[in-house]
């Protein structure tokens, strides 16, 4: 019998080790609360590295999700500004910064974008933001990069960009989405700020205003799984990935494997896909813990591990 389809629906890529590295390093996922055991990736995240882990775990096709930290580069970038500047000449210092932020993000875009033309089996979804391209600035930057680069989708970090789900500057984005058929990817789970950010209820509004929208609500809602199924029984344009929460199985703010398992069985096993959340966590390993989960049949794991993510975002 043929080996299952095999498609990793959750990877970040750097372009050196040393920015990956330092990616990883400034990262803390604190979310789930301690848990021995955790079996973290070594790998930096470099394309060539993603590649090798591919052919050795068996994945076909692996979805990049683009991500531009706004939040902390606009916070960093000001903190280094000259102090006692006046009021006016502050303001166009940080329209400045922000400017500047717009042209790096599509930058780092037009990167991905290459990588994904080199690489025909990395599917890419672009980074956007609605403080860097707010409205119709958004819709604009998605249309060109899906036209003329390729882009397969778009992805969303609320904590990280510091934006709601619900920002009303992202529903030019969403609409432009929605008509041509993109699938938007979004962390899902708790900010330490406890804005609310990322939690499944913040995907509401726009699950309701836009019902033609395949948006993947990533992690299973995280640290805030609890709160996934009542989204997903409202809101049949939500989709998932069981990334990063399946390596925190038996955390204090984790679900247990049966648990875990139970939630993907009530949303509806069709509706999740498999992601490593690469370089944090081996590809290998993680179709392993796909396996492993309880409850599920083969079958059922076994379209977790790629068949649902062919349908779900189109590849």
């Amino acid at each position: 019998m043929a080996d299952p389809l095999k498609i990793d629906s959750h990877v970040h890529i750097y372009e050196t080790r040393e920015i990956g590295r330092a990616e990883k390093t400034g990262y803390e996922v604190w979310e789930y609360g301690e848990l021995a055991g955790v079996r973290a990736s070594t790998l930096d995240g470099t394309v060539d590295e993603l590649l090798e882990s591919m052919v050795s775990a068996g994945i076909s096709r692996a979805v990049i999700v683009n991500l531009y930290t706004t939040a902390e580069i606009r916070s960093q970038a000001i903190a280094t500004l000259e102090p006692g500047l006046t009021a006016s000449r502050r303001e166009k210092a940080i329209a400045d910064i922000e400017a500047r932020m717009a042209d790096e993000m599509r930058q780092f875009n037009l990167w991905a974008c290459g990588v994904g033309r080199q690489h025909p089996e990395l599917a890419i979804f672009i980074a956007t933001d609605p403080l860097l391209a707010p409205d119709e600035a958004g819709a604009i930057l998605v249309s060109e990069l899906h036209e003329s680069h390729g882009a397969h989708g778009v992805k969303l970090h609320g904590p990280a960009q510091g934006c709601m789900m619900s920002d009303r500057r992202l529903w030019a984005t969403y609409r432009t989405c929605e008509e041509r058929g993109l699938p938007i990817i979004a962390h899902a789970g708790p900010d330490q700020q406890g804005i609310g950010y990322s939690d499944p209820p913040a995907f509401v509004d726009m699950l309701r205003d836009f019902p033609r929208l395949k948006v993947v609500v990533a992690h299973l809602g995280g640290a805030s799984w609890r709160q996934t199924l009542e989204v997903a029984e409202a809101f049949p344009n939500a989709y998932f990935d069981c990334c990063e929460i399946i390596d925190w199985t038996g955390s204090p703010n984790g679900p247990s494997e049966m648990e875990l398992a139970r939630l993907i069985r009530d949303i509806g096993t069709h509706r999740v896909m498999m992601g490593s959340d690469y370089p944090w966590y081996d590809l290998d390993n993680t179709v392993d813990r796909v396996m492993e989960l309880p409850l599920l049949s083969k079958e059922e794991k076994e379209r977790i591990l790629g068949a649902n993510a062919q349908s779900i975002l189109g590849l």
